[in-house]
Order: structure tokens, then sequence, then C-alpha cells
């Protein structure tokens, strides 16, 4: 419930700040402004999405979703980080455009809404700060690039308005949507990872295979699958071959995995002269009675 009312803050805060800054391109007749303007509308829409996703993902488990809906949050963290790459690289070629036919810039009007600017969308980047969610930690880098943003036009507008440094301002805009689009493009992996079902960060399959091995009354483990649904519950399964009491097995193993960070746990008791149909993990002993795997 926390996340969702900071990405709801973030998303009242840069709507609002949306229409105000259409008014004002508006009123002043500033191209740039209202392009911007644009831009935060796009944002918004981004992080509204993101509200609802993160709010559907925390629903239980039912018959259409058997796994419950936490992937709707990392689905909200995708969207929300390709509208930021697209925005940023949007930025990028108006930047260059602007270095190649300069503009005349208005520059009071700009230290105006810059000031507005910084002070809004720092008080969404502070409310949506610290989230441990993949959706929100793309809605707190939309706000960071906001912030870095304005701060580029203020600190722009000051030294154009008492200089003929023109460039300034496309240049610098050109280095703070680079900076953005390396940390979307981080957000975007973790987010890529976790659809494509690869190990957690953090875990390591061999290291799970070793202590598990050391359990009492394990003989062997295998077929070990890892994942994360979204980011933060990690999950297993695997074979344990035994011959031990098994709600005992099954305890002492669960208590091991949640050790690294796994909290819901599949575990498939094999006897020790059972053979495991698997094709990928069969297991045959060898004439002490021990499994091992090919």
């Amino acid at each position: 419930m926390k996340t969702e009312k900071k990405i709801l803050t973030a998303f009242i805060l840069n709507s609002a700040f949306s229409v105000f800054e259409l008014a004002g391109g508006i009123f002043t007749g500033s191209v740039a402004i209202i392009s911007d303007a644009v831009h935060d509308f796009g944002d918004a829409a981004g992080i509204g999405i993101s509200y609802f996703l993160e709010k559907k993902s925390r629903k239980q488990p039912d018959e259409s979703h058997t796994y419950g809906y936490a992937r709707y949050s990392v689905l909200g963290s995708l969207i929300t980080t390709l509208i930021l790459l697209f925005g940023s690289a949007a930025v990028i070629y108006n930047a260059v455009c602007r270095l190649i036919n300069p503009r005349e810039i208005n520059f009071d009007g700009m230290i105006v809404f810059a000031v507005a600017g910084v002070c809004i969308n720092l008080c969404a980047a502070y409310f949506t700060r610290g989230g441990d969610s993949l959706n929100q930690k793309a809605v707190n880098l939309h706000m960071l690039e906001d912030v870095l943003g304005w701060a580029v036009v203020l600190a722009g507008a000051v030294i154009m308005r008492f200089t003929d440094w023109w460039f300034i301002d496309p240049v610098m805009s050109v280095g703070v949507s680079i900076f953005i689009l390396i940390n979307a493009a981080k957000n975007l992996k973790e987010t890529v990872d976790l659809f494509l079902e690869k190990t957690p960060l953090g875990i390591s399959v061999a290291e799970i295979a070793e202590h598990i091995s050391a359990v009492d009354g394990v003989i062997d483990v295998h077929h070990i699958h890892l994942r994360s649904l979204d980011g933060r519950c990690n999950y297993a399964t695997m074979h344990i071959v035994t011959d031990s009491e098994p709600q005992k097995i099954k305890k002492a193993i669960r208590e091991e995995l949640r050790e690294h960070g796994i909290s819901h746990a599949t575990l498939e008791l094999e006897a020790a002269d059972e053979p495991c149909d698997e094709k990928v993990c069969t297991v045959e002993h060898n004439k002490n009675g021990h499994h091992h795997r090919h």
C-alpha cells in the first residue's frame, strides 16, 4: 500500500504541473515549454498506468492467475521505463536540432518555470524514493529525470541571462538525458530478466544445491529451478532424494531456503531407489547407493 501511495502522489504532482506548464507555455508563447508540457503529460500517463498496475499486483491468486498478480507491477515498470527511454531520446534529438538551428529564448520565463519545476518535481522524487518495487523505481527515475531536467534549465537560463552562451541549454540537456538513458537501461534489463525468469540476482544455484545437500537426511538434490515474480518474492522448485521422514525434511529445507531469500518452495521428494522421470535430470545410483546426475 505504501508503494501505491507514493506512485499516486507522483502522478498527482506530475499531472498538476503538466497543466500548469501547458498554460504557461500558451501564455508566454514558448514552444519549448509547451513541448516539455507534452513530455510531462506522457510521463503522467506512464505513472498513472504504473499506479493501476501496482494496485492490481496486490490482488490475491485466483483461478485465472494462480501465481498471483505480482507481474503486473513488473509490467508497469516496463511501460514506464520504455516511455522514459523514448522521452529521453526525443530530448536528445531536440537538443541536437537546437544546436544546429539556435532559437531565441525567453530567459526570464525559463527561470520562473524552472524554479517551479525543480520544486514540484523534487517533492515528487522525494515521495517516491527508497522503494524495492521495480515499478516504483521506474517512477522515481521519471521524477529524477524531471528534477535534473529543470535544474539544467534553471542553471542554463541564469548563465545565458548574463552571457551569450546559448549552446549551454542543449548541451546540458543531452548530458542529463544520457544519464537517464543509462539508468533506465539498467532498470529495463532487470525487468526483462524477470520476464525471462532468470535466476534472481544474488542467489547461486550451486550454493543452494550445496547447502541443501548438507541438510541431515538429504541424499541428493537436483532439478533446481529458481525464479522471481516481481524482484522481491523469490520462488524455488527442486527434487529431493531422501529416505527420511518427509515433514522433517521439508521443514529443514524450507528454513534453509529462507536463509537464501527464497520465500516459496515446491519440493518433490524421491526415495533413494526411485528413478527421476525428468529427462533433463536423470538420476541413477552407484554401488554405494549414492545418487548422481548426468
